[in-house]
């Protein structure tokens, strides 16, 4: 089974092929979730997993499924896969690197003549990345039950549409129940989008672990006045007000350490002229920790300080949460499976978290679920210079196909 690796080739074509959808000037790639590049992106998923002889079905949320048949009728199907959609300055491996790895497992099984036991299902989420839609991860998240359907296709994007709206106007809202396919396990293969494993000279990531996120939109309402003739001491300023919760943002994720960390992503200002005080603020805080207890006393000091800074400063702050989800701890013994299969080809391997939120994080809500990661050059990711060695995305991939054999049996 070792010698038996994917083609590295043909995976880095694939996704060469994949990222013409979308890309950018700059040699990223732009596909928001049910956009026009999705539905494109989408498009070709489908052809490709038809090729391979997949079985293809569309949920209610645009989930897609590939499955590949089993030997023995009715068993629970091994699922693998991650999302096709990207941020708006994304590159061509977050996401898509682990729907086309799983494709070219599938294509691998096929040359091999090899028989599994359970079927094995690739899939493709909805909205992983809740750029456009919120909250992150929406399609796992309603497969797993955790966000009612009606719900999710009634949320209003950040241009003004409605999700259900436009999974019906790209073609894609399917006529299978969502949850549906309840998996006997979920692999999802994914970079890194860190920097340790790169700086530590290790192939793969066994990740155990995943840290809970919180998002809220935070809006600022002072009062907007000339820039040259109001006081210092006599403004309600809501802009100086958004950089003192920037401040104290970084500065508590400094004070708690590592792992906490925080992030003010967006920030925006009204009426955005130069010679005017602001009179309102928009701005978002993204706050994260792999202990629940942890990240609830982040939110607590956050909600403590916006009341105080409302009040010092004759301002109003109101604040709204956008996405909620606690630490996932993975199943320990798909782990351990990923640590053998990586050491059984020689790759070095150790035991992770991962920052970033996930598919595998919302269905292992209904089974057990875990995470190879392969290193990100520089670390980076959400950025058109996202990249990946060839080889190492190979490695990659011939773990996951390892994984596969095995939990299909």
């Amino acid at each position: 089974m070792v010698r038996d690796g994917i083609a590295a080739d043909r995976l880095v074509a694939r996704l060469a092929e994949h990222a013409e959808i979308g890309a950018t000037p700059d040699g990223g790639v732009c596909r928001l979730a049910l956009s026009d590049a999705d539905r494109a992106g989408r498009d070709r998923l489908v052809a490709w997993m038809h090729e391979l002889g997949l079985t293809v079905q569309v949920d209610r949320i645009g989930n897609v499924f590939g499955t590949r048949a089993g030997s023995e009728p009715g068993a629970a199907p091994v699922m693998t896969g991650s999302h096709l959609d990207t941020v708006a300055t994304g590159g061509r491996y977050d996401g898509v690197y682990g729907v086309m790895a799983a494709l070219e497992a599938v294509r691998r099984l096929d040359e091999l003549a090899v028989t599994t036991r359970r079927p094995i299902v690739v899939a493709a989420f909805t909205n992983e990345e809740g750029v456009r839609y919120q909250p992150d991860m929406m399609g796992s998240l309603v497969h797993a039950g955790g966000l009612a359907l009606p719900d999710a296709l009634d949320t209003v994007g950040i241009d003004g549409t409605r999700l259900g709206d436009e999974l019906v106007r790209i073609g894609y809202a399917g006529d299978l129940a969502v949850g549906a396919i309840r998996p006997h396990a979920f692999v999802e293969l994914h970079i890194e989008q860190g920097p340790v494993l790169e700086a530590e000279g290790l192939a793969i990531g066994a990740v155990a672990d995943l840290q809970g996120i919180s998002w809220q939109e935070i809006t600022v309402e002072g009062q907007s006045n000339h820039a040259g003739t109001t006081p210092m001491r006599l403004r309600r300023d809501a802009g100086a007000a958004a950089a003192e919760i920037v401040v104290f943002v970084r500065e508590l994720a400094l004070r708690f350490g590592e792992p906490q960390v925080a992030t003010v992503g967006r920030l925006r200002l009204h009426p955005d002229l130069i010679n005017v005080i602001p009179a309102r603020a928009t701005l978002t805080v993204d706050l994260r920790h792999t202990d629940e207890a942890k990240l609830q006393q982040a939110e607590a000091e956050l909600a403590a300080f916006l009341e105080r800074l409302a009040a010092e400063r004759g301002l109003t702050v109101k604040s709204r949460r956008l996405a909620r989800f606690e630490p996932v701890v993975f199943d320990q013994r798909l782990v351990r499976t990923i640590e053998a299969a990586a050491a059984a080809r020689g790759y070095g391997v150790r035991r992770m978290t991962s920052g970033a939120g996930h598919d595998a994080q919302m269905m292992a809500r209904i089974g057990p679920a875990a995470m190879i990661f392969v290193p990100s050059a520089g670390g980076l990711s959400h950025n058109p210079r996202e990249h990946t060695p060839a080889e190492q995305l190979a490695q990659g991939a011939n773990v996951l196909l390892d994984v596969l054999r095995r939990l299909a049996g």
